[in-house]
């Protein structure tokens, strides 16, 4: 109900372009092949605007009036992709949900900055293996390279603009979805070039290497949900604070090592630089998040972090959410009892993750999802390896994000044992209760009792 009052006060207050007060409307529609879900749900930021149901051909089509121009993103559970829509647009979409992401095309008025944001995202999610070859190079190469594959794209973008008529805001919007992104490896570049090479001491890198962080802007109001600006936010700030750290606090990196001490740099820094609430609230989220999932073990540190934290946050919805995530880690402690909630099985049985741990006395508890495709393959490869090492465990794996139907397909695919798959409806709940934070986490028990809830697939067995 929040979420819906919030879209309907974002489309009451947005403005009108023309002078007669009369808005233009706004027309997106498209085709679902294969569809995971009954229906596609539209966002602006984080607020909902409205949701529309697939007819019986698959097809889907919203017509808004008096948006204002921008990002929004949609929802086709469990996938989502962005969206730019400005007055006058009449867009249309179509995708297969086997292959989201590169069979999504738009066509209509406001396809082409569309079409190019999808561009840019397939063509850095093609990069990342190239550019991780890049991480031991001297950083002068490196940065070369970098800004060689971001000319390239800058070339691209400048042929488009030469043959559509792109608005400021969108033109604004397609510049960011390069910048960032390229930005993002740099970033990361002295803490991947000195895992890659071995080398002891970080790299002093000079003023050329960061010259772009002279354009950056930490408070830009329309890129704040844009995935690669707050990535990009996330790494420019554990960067400079580790660095700040490292200059101010002792060479010897015992403070920088220190996680209680890092992070409320990282506070300290977002609460200096950043004026815009929101994207302020946002990152002061994030750190409080990867803190306590890096923690994991509750302890007076733990709660002077997340006093620092209530005092610097003015979002209540945060702070109640950071709490039931402390409340979380500290009911998932070995030798607690393992929390409990419904799943599926593929008779469609109802059955709650007790009565499944109950039947054996060791079970290895793992999680995937069909929209992250190559984790889940690799760690239905490891589950195998894992069960030849250790055959007196029981291999349970839960799925979560993925619909029903897909889900039994997938099962049936990869020949996976069905008396041990079971399906999540709930993620946010099954997500809180088992504090999921990465793709390879897997919680081990004895019995119904906790012996490591924060496991790895690859490290902890």
């Amino acid at each position: 109900m929040v979420r819906i009052l919030l879209g309907l006060i974002v489309l009451s207050t947005f403005g009108c372009a023309n002078k007669n007060g009369e808005c233009a409307s706004v027309f997106f529609g498209g085709e679902i092949v294969n569809p995971t879900s009954d229906y596609v749900v539209l966002y602006r930021d984080d607020a909902y605007i409205d949701s529309v149901k697939l007819d019986d051909n698959n097809r889907f089509s919203f017509t808004l009036q008096g948006i204002d121009e921008g990002l929004y993103h949609f929802d086709h559970a469990p996938e989502l992709q962005y969206i730019y829509l400005q007055e006058g647009d009449s867009l249309l979409a179509r995708l297969n949900t086997v292959e989201f992401d590169e069979s999504l095309v738009f066509s209509g008025t406001g396809s082409e900055v569309n079409n190019f944001l999808v561009e840019m995202f397939l063509a850095y999610e093609n990069e990342e293996p190239q550019v991780y070859e890049y991480y031991p190079l001297p950083p002068e190469i490196f940065s070369k390279k970098i800004d060689s594959l971001r000319e390239i794209k800058i070339n691209h973008l400048n042929e488009l603009v030469a043959d559509s008529e792109l608005s400021e805001r969108a033109l604004n919007m397609a510049r960011a979805t390069i910048d960032y992104n390229s930005y993002i490896s740099k970033e990361k570049y002295p803490f991947y070039h000195k895992r890659k090479t071995g080398e002891e001491t970080i790299h002093d890198l000079t003023g050329s290497f960061y010259a772009y962080r002279k354009n950056i802007n930490l408070n830009n109001r329309d890129l704040t949900y844009f995935r690669p600006y707050f990535d990009f936010m996330k790494w420019h700030f554990g960067n400079i604070s580790y660095m700040t750290c490292l200059k101010d606090c002792g060479d010897d990196q015992e403070a920088v090592s220190d996680r209680l001490h890092f992070n409320k740099h990282k506070l300290y820094l977002v609460d200096s630089l950043v004026a815009e609430n929101e994207i302020r609230d946002i990152l002061f989220r994030n750190i409080a998040v990867d803190y306590l999932l890096k923690e994991h073990n509750p302890s007076q540190e733990c709660q002077a972090f997340i006093d620092k934290f209530n005092t610097l946050s003015s979002n209540e919805e945060h702070k109640a959410e950071i709490d039931h995530l402390y409340k979380g880690i500290k009911h998932l402690q070995p030798n607690n009892v393992l929390p409990d909630f419904k799943l599926k099985n593929t008779n469609n049985q109802e059955v709650t993750l007790k009565q499944i741990v109950g039947r054996k006395k060791n079970t290895v508890i793992y999680f995937w999802t069909a929209s992250q495709k190559k984790p889940f393959r690799d760690n239905i490869k490891q589950v195998a390896e894992l069960k030849k090492k250790h055959p007196d465990y029981n291999f349970v794996g839960i799925n979560l994000k993925t619909s029903y139907p897909q889900w039994k397909m997938l099962v049936e695919e990869y020949n996976l044992d069905e008396k041990s798959q079971f399906h999540g409806e709930n993620f946010k709940e099954i997500q809180m209760a088992m504090i999921i934070d990465k793709i390879n986490k897997c919680v081990i028990t004895k019995d119904t009792v906790i012996v490591d809830a924060f496991a790895d697939l690859y490290t902890s067995l």
